[in-house]
């Protein structure tokens, strides 16, 4: 074949039509890749990476940052959520040098799908749904409620007599707000399905399964897209994209890049609170503290439903609280995690972590991505006189650093060219995140971006905090 047609320069057709850039590389569903194959990869001493991500060092906040302005602190838990529900790296460990993203195997589908709340289906797992003899039979999925017991467990998700959740992914259940969120999404998919069973109530069982699963995917979908990604990666940069196709996130199947995973998708890391306000008037509660933290067991205290008129804008009008500034800087309790059980600091830094990661990953460096894509001279200059503050090289910076430094020194992209510092994402970190999670939207023949991209929400459904308040207790 071709150098031309190798690189993509022949007409584009089917999925394809989507992307304007290029193409490198043999691409699989069910394994990672990379956006910048031709770039080459950055490394940085380890030395030099745990004296800027240990405790103490330039990256440590201590226990308080500046908050955003604009971005509801809901946002970044759904962002986890939203990570869980694409990818799943079960082969790599922390220590593991790792040469080939091609070969490490993605668990999950790298589709916005939901199989983190449906798994594989009422057929294949029933024990999900309800058995129920109804129009519901396998229709609804199971929560606590169901259980009988009363209590705590109609706040929480349907559980197995060991206290392990029952649920399409167990990493929904490692936090109790992302355990929350999880059960939010069930209760909106089976008010979905209420709610259409009572406008045609011929619809049943299967049929009505099929339906209300489709309806639910698709406003979960679409505020990723105009919810979720506008507030991270900002107006213009998702306007861009949709109105002008994808640049760097190419080929015709749908796939989750290593340049996403391991550095700019991280970007919340800098974004979450130490503590959490989770009801109304209620205290707000250390993250990896026995209300929030302590995951993968049954709910023990009613502090820890989450009322999410709290994290989101709503049509309640709360004070809701902000994310932390999107910056170089990390709470004090991720640099040392409380529930890693090595003696060696580096294992327990979040940061170092990210950044030994990407030297692994073999990741190019941040400023090379940012000459790729076309970022000014001038812009780069000011990401790395930032790194530089932090003792690092000019030459051969982190990906997952740069982004950082680059939101904190350039900011957030606004609809009217504008940008907003520590807002959100910075240019590079809002190209990689949203080039990606649009494109795996537009290369998947069941979501809205590709089988029906005149689709519109219903006006109580068109929102994060819509759908995760509209069936709440």
């Amino acid at each position: 074949m071709a150098n031309s047609e190798k690189h993509g320069m022949m007409s584009l057709s089917g999925l394809s039509r989507y992307c304007s850039g290029n193409y490198h590389g043999d691409r699989r569903e069910d394994r990672f890749g990379r956006m910048f194959g031709d770039l080459p990869p950055a490394y940085v001493e380890q030395s030099r990476l745990s004296a800027a991500g240990l405790p103490g060092g330039p990256m440590d906040s201590g226990a308080q940052k500046h908050k955003t302005s604009s971005v509801p602190v809901g946002m970044v838990f759904f962002g986890q959520f939203v990570d869980h529900d694409i990818t799943l790296d079960a082969t790599t460990s922390f220590r593991q040098v790792v040469q080939d993203a091609g070969a490490i195997p993605n668990v999950r589908t790298p589709t916005l799908d939901l199989d983190c709340i449906y798994g594989l289906g009422p057929e294949a797992e029933p024990f999900l749904y309800t058995d129920a003899a109804d129009d519901f039979r396998g229709v609804k999925l199971l929560t606590g409620a169901d259980s009988g017991a009363g209590g705590l467990a109609d706040s929480d998700l349907a559980r197995a007599a060991n206290g392990r959740a029952i649920i399409g992914d167990p990493r929904n259940d490692e936090n109790r707000i992302v355990s929350q969120i999880q059960l939010a999404m069930i209760r909106f998919h089976n008010h979905v399905a209420e709610t259409l069973h009572g406008e045609e109530p011929g619809l049943r069982r299967a049929a009505l399964y099929e339906e209300a699963r489709r309806i639910t995917s698709w406003h979960y979908q679409h505020a990723v897209v105009f919810d979720f990604l506008k507030a991270m990666c900002g107006g213009a940069v998702v306007e861009d994209i949709l109105g002008c196709g994808r640049k760097f996130y190419c080929g015709g199947i749908p796939y989750i890049p290593v340049e996403f995973s391991v550095a700019a998708y991280r970007f919340g890391h800098s974004m979450i609170p130490q503590k959490i306000q989770v009801q109304k008037n209620g205290a707000k509660h250390d993250l990896f503290g026995a209300i929030l933290g302590s995951g993968f067991k049954p709910l023990a205290s009613a502090d820890g439903v989450v009322d999410f008129h709290e994290l989101f804008e709503t049509s309640a009008n709360r004070s809701v609280e902000r994310t932390d500034r999107l910056d170089t800087k990390l709470v004090s309790i991720l640099l040392d995690l409380p529930f890693v059980a090595s003696t060696d600091p580096n294992e327990r830094s979040l940061a170092v972590r990210n950044l030994m990661r990407g030297n692994a990953f073999l990741l190019p460096g941040g400023e090379k991505v940012a000459g790729h894509i076309g970022r000014s001279q001038a812009e780069i200059d000011k990401v790395q006189d930032k790194i530089e503050d932090l003792g690092l090289s000019r030459k051969g910076i982190p990906l997952w650093l740069y982004i950082l430094a680059e939101a904190e020194e350039i900011g957030r992209e606004s609809a009217n060219g504008g940008f907003d510092k520590g807002e959100g994402l910075g240019p590079v970190g809002a190209r990689i995140v949203a080039e990606t999670i649009i494109g795996l939207l537009e290369l998947d023949d069941h979501s809205f971006l590709g089988a029906n991209r005149n689709f519109v929400p219903r006006d109580e459904w068109n929102d994060i905090g819509k759908i995760l308040t509209v069936a709440q207790p």
